[in-house]
């Protein structure tokens, strides 16, 4: 092979295809990235003496991005947004602010305008820090019932204080 740019030009699709049958959804750059340098390892480290290249960069390709897909779950494991901490703050105490008071009694005003269901289910997953499966074995729902409630119940919260920050 000459050089790793005709070879990246050449292989540039596989990644693309390897990418679609991860069902990678998001973040297409970081993940053709690092197929490309997977790509270029492979091109480094391939002995032609073994065999043919297509199918030695395709298992490069393809390995790379589970571990890619691997290390961004454990990311996203141990990160959690910022809505989440946002609502964590709602079970423990307002960081010091010269607008606490009226920042607390809006969060309470928020709080009090959900249903008691909504306000068991925020105080045991943000606040208790129990886990979906429990939360939905004590409402009697399926844990995608549960994710359901979840979200529409971080969009009714964020929707809520932005009419209080807006007023």
């Amino acid at each position: 092979m000459n050089s790793f740019d005709e070879v990246l030009a050449q292989y540039e699709p596989m990644i693309s295809a390897v990418i679609r049958k991860l069902n990678i959804y998001r973040d297409f750059e970081q993940y053709r990235q690092a197929g490309r340098v997977a790509l270029w390892q492979a091109w480094e480290r391939f002995d032609e003496s073994k065999g043919n290249f297509t199918p030695f960069a395709y298992r490069s390709i393809y390995g790379a991005l589970l571990d890619e897909i691997k290390r961004e779950n454990r990311f996203s494991a141990v990160n959690t947004s910022v809505e989440t901490e946002t609502i964590e703050l709602l079970g423990g105490t307002v960081p010091f602010s010269t607008h606490a008071e009226e920042i607390h009694a809006g969060l309470s005003t928020v709080v009090k305008a959900l249903t008691m269901e909504e306000r068991q289910l925020l105080n045991m997953l943000f606040v208790e820090k129990t886990s979906q499966t429990e939360c939905a074995e004590f409402f009697g729902i399926s844990i995608a019932g549960v994710k359901k409630r979840r979200e529409r119940l971080l969009r009714k919260l964020k929707q809520r204080l932005l009419e209080l920050a807006s007023d």
